[in-house]
């Protein structure tokens, strides 16, 4: 029987598959953030030191739009049971309080002997990517029956 908190088994994975998830980030969004990972620099916090810098006004963390990614597949793709063993990332530009950050894992490898899934990575905000990478995921497979 499969348990409410079992995502999509190994077995069931084909090459393409997709998912997404999406937010928009918020004052509070990075506030939090700042707070639970303790990165503190004033870009992320200060608006007269953002001000200062080639963005101009303050940014969200980088790690906030990875944390979606993060979402993506330990929510809907593979899903719970699913455990992260690696993570790529480039982040190619700034995220601001207001945009909506749309995170995608998309299949792009299959290791049937070790039960993992490597994923092409993304997160876009107005279809611009801001974000991009690979992931590796540990997949449960499909249990057999007795």
């Amino acid at each position: 029987m499969m348990s409410q908190y079992q995502g999509i088994y190994f077995e069931d994975l084909t090459i393409g598959q997709a998912a997404r998830f999406s937010k928009t980030v918020s004052e509070a969004d990075i506030l939090m953030f700042a707070g639970v990972s303790g990165d503190t620099n004033p870009v992320h916090l200060d608006a007269e030191y953002a001000a200062t810098t080639p963005f101009k006004e303050r940014i969200a963390h980088g790690m906030l739009s990875a944390g979606l990614i993060s979402a993506v597949l330990g929510t809907k793709l593979p899903g719970p049971g699913a455990v992260y063993v690696g993570q790529t990332l480039k982040f190619k530009a700034p995220v601001k309080i207001g945009d909506t950050v749309v995170a995608e894992a998309k299949v792009i490898e299959l290791d049937p002997n070790k039960k993992r899934a490597v994923f092409a990575t993304t997160c876009t905000v107005r279809g611009k990517v801001v974000v991009e990478g690979e992931a590796t995921i540990m997949v449960p497979g499909r249990p057999v029956a007795a």
